[in-house]
């Protein structure tokens, strides 16, 4: 725990350093499936914070990508190499991490980031920012809320330690521990993000991913990666398969996660 952010972390060795950043609602226990491969294959520590807002995570005075990666900035050990990657919110957060520690990142993956945004799109999200926090009678309640917000609903059930973490409970009544002005971060510039980004980027979605498109993530120049079976959660449905990612950006021997190399 620092002053500011919940932060769960592992691992060792003299490998570099993955941050492990999650999407919008979740915390840093919706990676706990990733516990065997990271045991397996991963050279060096992991990190995986709440996000500002999220979990155990003060929230900020205002959202934006850019304070949310100043907020993880400081996790980052100087002239330690990391790879950073992140889940939609978690991945653009990923983008502007790397501009902010170009010494050290040395690969970034984006899963499952919305890339194109409707003027409907941003009208829903600056209403749910506007909403007052909602109280239930029950925890059975809040988690059921919790799990379709994060979209986890059908991969996690309402007794997972995961679901604890996004929940917070006062004078008998359950909540979210997510802050509903974190909705209002806003649309990502992604082609400037991609311009700012100095460290190799692969962008990757789910088969089913109902939040973005191969095209869309074809247009934006970078190599893009479509996961077969699974969707917008795709490293809680998969741990595996979205951990042969990383060996797309160098940071994993390719035949540790049975990536063949150039694939």
């Amino acid at each position: 725990m620092t002053a500011e952010l919940r932060v769960l972390e592992g691992g060792g060795g003299d490998g570099p350093v993955l941050v492990l950043l999650h999407g919008l609602g979740a915390t840093g226990d919706v990676w706990s499936g990733w516990s065997a491969p990271l045991r397996r294959h991963w050279p060096g520590r992991w990190i995986a914070p709440d996000l500002p807002g999220h979990g155990g995570s003060a929230p900020p005075a205002a959202y934006t990508f850019d304070g949310l990666a100043d907020s993880v900035a400081g996790l980052i050990t100087p002239d330690v190499p990391a790879v950073v990657l992140g889940h939609s919110l978690g991945g653009v957060v990923a983008l502007a991490l790397a501009a902010r520690r170009p010494a050290e990142v040395r690969g970034v993956i984006g899963l499952g980031i919305k890339v194109a945004w409707s003027d409907e799109d941003l009208r829903r999200a600056q209403a749910m920012a506007l909403r007052p926090r909602a109280w239930f009678p029950s925890r059975d309640e809040a988690a059921a809320r919790y799990l379709r917000v994060a979209g986890l609903d059908g991969l996690l059930t309402a007794g997972d330690p995961a679901v604890t973490a996004g929940l917070v409970s006062r004078d008998g009544r359950w909540s979210l521990a997510l802050d509903p002005a974190a909705f209002g971060v806003g649309r990502p510039d992604m082609p400037g993000l991609l311009a700012g980004c100095p460290a190799p980027v692969v962008l990757a979605r789910g088969a089913g991913d109902p939040m973005n498109t191969d095209e869309q993530l074809a247009a934006l120049g970078v190599p893009a990666v479509t996961l077969a079976g699974v969707a917008h959660n795709a490293h809680v449905q998969d741990p595996e398969l979205v951990f042969q990612l990383l060996a797309r950006v160098g940071c994993v021997e390719p035949g540790a996660t049975g990536v063949a190399p150039g694939s």
